[in-house]
C-alpha cells in the first residue's frame, strides 16, 4: 500500500506539535476545528442551520482572520461583531454556545499544535469569545473554565515577578 500523503492525514497528526507559526498549520486548524463545530451537537445546528454557514467561503476568511492575529499578515478586513449580531436575531446566543466554542478551540489547539503562537491563538479566542458575549448578551464570559483561569492568573503572578 503507498505511503499516505499529508493530504490525507488528520492535520493534527501531520505535524504534532509544530507552532501556529504559519499559514499551513493555521490552515489545518481552521479546518479541524470547523469541522468539529459543524458536527457538534450544540454548535452544528447554529452553523448549518441558523446562521447557513457557506464553508467553502467560511472557512478561507477563517484562515485569513487567524493568519492575521497570529502572524500580523493583512489577509482578513471582515467585521465580526457584525455576523454574530445577524446570527443573534435570529437565535441568541448564551454562555453555553460560548464555552463550548472556546472548549472546543482550545482542545482542537492542544490536540496538535504547541508553541507562543498556539499559546497566543487560545487566549485570543477566549479574549473574542468573551467580547462578542458581552456585547451580544451582556453576559460576561471569557471562553475559559475556572481551572484556565485559575492557570492564567498563576500565569499573570509569575510573569510579573519576572
Amino acid at each position: 500500500m503507498p505511503a499516505e500523503t499529508d493530504r490525507h492525514r488528520d492535520p493534527r497528526t501531520a505535524h504534532p506539535m509544530q507552532d501556529l507559526d504559519n499559514r499551513g498549520a493555521i490552515h489545518d486548524l481552521v479546518v479541524h476545528f470547523y469541522r468539529e463545530v459543524a458536527f457538534d451537537d450544540l454548535l452544528g445546528p447554529v452553523f448549518g442551520e441558523v446562521a447557513e454557514v457557506d464553508w467553502a467561503e467560511h472557512i478561507p476568511r477563517l484562515i485569513g482572520y487567524w493568519c492575521r492575529v497570529l502572524l500580523d499578515h493583512p489577509s482578513y478586513d471582515g467585521r465580526i461583531l457584525a455576523a454574530h449580531e445577524r446570527v443573534h436575531a435570529e437565535q441568541p446566543f448564551d454562555a453555553e454556545l460560548f464555552d463550548r466554542w472556546y472548549r472546543l478551540f482550545a482542545e482542537s489547539v492542544d490536540g496538535g499544535w504547541s508553541g507562543a503562537h498556539a499559546d497566543r491563538a487560545k487566549r485570543h479566542a477566549a479574549h473574542m469569545a468573551g467580547v462578542i458575549s458581552r456585547r451580544l448578551t451582556d453576559e460576561d464570559r471569557a471562553g475559559v473554565t475556572p481551572s484556565e483561569e485559575r492557570e492564567r492568573a498563576h500565569e499573570r503572578e509569575a510573569a510579573a515577578h519576572d
